[in-house]
């Protein structure tokens, strides 16, 4: 399977947004990507309130264009994220569509972003985002590919709980800090892959947006092995990698780790 990652410089124009996330899809869909993933709230990226007044609901019309995109392109298409508006309060969700524009998966952000960095820029997502309670995996193609959002990157359990329900693929829209990026975002995602033998695709948001703030960018995919086989650094771009799954059967019988778990030791 050929997945193809677009890296966005989203903002606060949902047109431009939606305008500059079809170029990327028209580019990939072009070199014969069979699953394309775009960055975390890829159609509007500002401050909270501004992302809080642009939540729609799904379906809505970000997510009736995105499963439009899947379905003239016969792809699969995950659309990053959108800040999703329920009865109950507003979500970060990301939704996938195959090749027919069929909803095939959604996914509410688990772990929400709360921090103070040490340059004193703040970060309080649980102020406008309710958590999501569900892991999620689907079938594209011949592979199990689990789901997950940014912040959740730091958090092992969801992804062995996502690899537990047949995930052999992890996908995670993002919207990563420059300052935590550069120390944090490869090790982590190498990480990962490494420790549940699957392989990791990540899109990133790039570039200044609302106050300052910088995202990192850096859209990269990771094998089984632990090896960066795809990476887009700074920019708006695209990337393309090829995944194995014989390959990946190979790495988990080379190294068992699944089959090693003393997991009645630890609940």
């Amino acid at each position: 399977m050929k997945v193809g990652l677009a890296q966005l410089s989203s903002r606060q124009d949902k047109a431009a947004n939606l305008a500059a996330a079809a170029a990327a899809i028209e580019s990939l869909a072009a070199q014969g990507v069979d699953l394309v993933l775009l960055p975390e709230m890829f159609n509007h990226l500002g401050s909270d309130e501004a992302n809080a007044q642009a939540a729609e609901p799904i379906p809505g019309p970000s997510t009736e264009w995105a499963a439009c995109q899947a379905r003239e392109k016969g792809i699969f298409l995950h659309c990053g994220s959108v800040i999703e508006r329920r009865d109950d309060g507003n979500y970060n969700t990301s939704v996938v569509f195959d090749r027919t524009g069929t909803e095939v998966a959604r996914y509410s952000k688990i772990h929400l972003f709360d921090i103070v960095l040490p340059d004193g820029t703040e970060y309080r997502e649980s102020q406008f985002i309710r958590p999501g309670d569900r892991p999620v995996v689907f079938r594209c193609e011949e592979f199990g590919v689990g789901l997950a959002i940014c912040y959740d990157l730091r958090f092992p359990e969801l992804f062995r709980a996502l690899v537990d329900r047949g995930a052999e693929l992890v996908l995670l829209p993002a919207a990563f800090t420059v300052a935590t990026g550069m120390y944090h975002w490869e090790p982590l995602l190498r990480a990962r892959a490494i420790e549940n033998g699957c392989y990791i695709a990540a899109a990133g948001q790039w570039g200044q947006w609302a106050r300052g703030k910088q995202t990192y960018g850096h859209s990269l995919v990771v094998d089984p092995w632990g090896t960066v086989i795809a990476q887009c650094r700074e920019g708006v771009g695209t990337v393309m990698a090829d995944l194995d799954r014989d390959y990946l059967e190979a790495v988990r019988r080379r190294m068992p780790v699944l089959r090693h778990r003393r997991s009645d030791l630890f609940r």
